[in-house]
C-alpha cells in the first residue's frame, strides 16, 4: 500500500513538473483569428456544406441540358425475326432472303451496333422550379457558412478574453500571496516579541493556505482556456499559450439598433423558407404534361467497330401521366406542409433573435455600470488596506482587519478583471447580432 501512494505520488510530482517547465507561447489575437480562419474543422464543414449545395444546384442543370450517350453493342441471332431485321439494318437484304426457307430457318448472323443517343428537356414546368429550389438551398447554405465565421470569430475573442483573464487572475493571486507571506512573517516577528496571540498568526497562515489554493484553480484555468484555444486552432500540439495582448476595456460603444433582416442567418432562413416554396410549387407542376424531344444514330455491321450501314431517328414526346396513385397528392401535400412549417420557423426565429438582442443591449447596459463600480470599489479597498497595512505595521491595527482588507482588495481586483472582461463579451455579443 505505502508502495503504492510512494509511486502515485511521484507520477504527481512529474507530471506537476512537467506542466510547470512546459514552454509558454505568446500569441496575439490576430494571430489566433488567423489560425482558426485557416485551420478550424467547423469553418472547414461549413464550406463543405456549401460545396455539397453547390453540387446539387450545378445537378439542375439537367433540366435545359441534354443527355447524351455512346453505346456500342455486339448480338448473335438465329431468330427469323430478328435475324431478317439484322439483314434490313446493315443494308445486305437481297431477294434470295425472301425465300421462306431462309426466313424461317436462317442462318446465324451477327450484328454490331454503334449507337449515338440524345434526350433534350424541352418543357419540364417541375424541373424548372426544382432548379430554383436548389438556388434557394445553395444561398441558404452560403450564408449559413458566412454567419458559422462570425459565431466561431466570436467564440475566438471570448476565449482569448477568457486566457487573458486567466492570467490577470494568477497575476493577481501571486501579488496576493507575496504580501500574505510578509504579513505572515510579520506576525511571527510580533508573535515572538509578545504584541499578538498565537491565535492571530494562525489566521494569517489560514489566509495563506487560502491564497495557495485559489492560486492553484488559477493556474489550472489558464491550462484549460489555452487548451481550448488549441482547439480552436485546431492545434494538436496543445502548446501553452499567453496572450501578448492585455485584458484592457474596449472603448467602441453601440447603437440601439432595431433587428435587420439583412443578417446572414436571417437572410439565411429566408432563403430555406423559399426552397421549400418552390419545391412546393414543383409538386404543383408535376401534374403538367412533359414535353421532350429525343434522337439516335445508329451504325450498324457484320464487323466489329465498322458500321457501314447508318440511319437515324428523331422524335418529340408529349407526356401526361394522368394518375399515379395517391403518391403525387401525397407529395404535394407534404411540401405544402413543409412550406408552410417554414414560413412558422422563419417568423419564431426573427421574434427570438429580436428578444435576444433588446436582452444583449441591455446586458451591454448593465456591464458598462458594472465595471465603473467596480472600478470604484478597487480603488476604496486599495486606500483601505493601504492605511490598514501601515497600521498593522505599527502594532496599530487588529490582524482580523488586516487579513479582511487583503482579502477584499483581492476579491475587488478579480472583480474588476471580471467586469472588463463580462464588458467586452457584451460589446462583442452586440456586435455579432447586429451584424450584416
Amino acid at each position: 500500500m505505502k508502495k503504492t501512494i510512494l509511486i502515485l505520488g511521484l507520477a504527481f510530482l512529474w507530471m506537476t513538473q512537467h506542466v510547470v517547465a512546459q514552454e509558454v507561447k505568446s500569441i496575439s489575437k490576430q494571430e489566433v483569428i488567423a489560425k482558426v480562419k485557416e485551420r478550424n474543422h467547423t469553418l472547414k464543414i461549413a464550406k463543405k456544406n456549401t460545396l455539397l449545395a453547390k453540387g446539387d444546384y450545378k445537378q439542375s442543370n439537367a433540366v435545359f441540358l441534354p443527355n447524351i450517350s455512346v453505346s456500342h453493342t455486339a448480338m448473335s441471332t438465329t431468330n427469323p425475326l430478328a435475324a431478317f431485321g439484322f439483314k434490313l439494318n446493315q443494308e445486305i437484304l437481297v431477294e434470295s432472303d425472301f425465300n421462306p426457307a431462309f426466313l424461317n430457318d436462317p442462318r446465324k448472323i451477327n450484328d454490331f451496333v454503334t449507337k449515338v443517343e440524345i434526350q433534350q428537356p424541352i418543357l419540364n414546368f417541375d424541373g424548372f422550379h426544382q432548379r430554383k429550389a436548389a438556388k434557394a438551398k445553395l444561398d441558404a447554405t452560403r450564408l449559413q457558412s458566412e454567419r458559422t465565421e462570425d459565431y466561431i470569430n466570436l467564440e475566438v475573442q471570448k476565449a482569448y478574453m477568457q486566457l487573458q483573464l486567466a492570467y490577470k487572475t494568477v497575476n493577481v493571486l501571486e501579488k496576493a500571496q507575496i504580501t500574505a507571506l510578509e504579513n505572515k512573517r510579520i506576525a511571527t516577528d510580533n508573535l515572538k516579541q509578545g504584541y499578538l496571540q498565537k491565535s492571530d498568526v494562525l489566521a494569517v497562515e489560514v489566509r495563506v493556505t487560502e491564497i495557495d489554493n485559489q492560486l492553484q484553480y488559477a493556474k489550472s484555468n489558464i491550462l484549460n482556456a489555452s487548451n481550448y484555444l488549441s482547439v480552436l486552432m485546431n492545434d494538436t500540439t496543445y502548446e501553452l499559450l499567453k496572450p501578448s495582448d492585455s485584458l484592457t476595456v474596449d472603448p467602441s460603444t453601440i447603437s440601439l439598433d432595431e433587428l435587420s433582416e439583412n443578417r446572414k442567418d436571417i437572410k439565411a432562413m429566408q432563403a430555406a423558407t423559399s426552397a421549400y416554396q418552390q419545391m412546393y410549387k414543383a409538386d404543383k407542376m408535376s401534374f403538367m404534361p412533359r414535353l421532350n424531344a429525343f434522337g439516335t444514330y445508329e451504325l450498324h455491321d457484320d464487323d466489329i467497330f465498322k458500321g457501314d450501314a447508318k440511319g437515324y431517328l428523331i422524335g418529340a414526346e408529349l407526356k401526361w401521366s394522368i394518375f399515379e396513385g395517391s403518391k403525387r397528392s401525397g407529395k404535394l401535400q407534404k411540401s405544402k406542409a413543409e412550406y408552410e412549417k417554414s414560413k412558422f420557423e422563419l417568423e419564431q426565429y426573427k421574434a427570438t433573435s429580436k428578444m435576444g438582442l433588446y436582452k444583449a443591449q441591455r446586458d451591454f447596459q448593465d456591464a458598462i455600470n458594472n465595471l465603473q463600480l467596480s472600478k470604484l470599489g478597487l480603488e476604496q479597498s486599495s486606500e483601505a488596506l493601504r492605511i490598514r497595512t501601515n497600521r498593522f505595521k505599527q502594532g496599530l491595527e487588529k490582524t482580523t482587519d488586516l487579513l479582511m482588507s487583503e482579502t477584499q482588495y483581492a476579491q475587488k481586483q478579480l472583480e474588476y478583471y471580471g467586469a472588463i472582461f463580462k464588458h467586452n463579451y457584451a460589446l462583442a455579443y452586440v456586435q455579432f447580432l447586429t451584424k450584416k
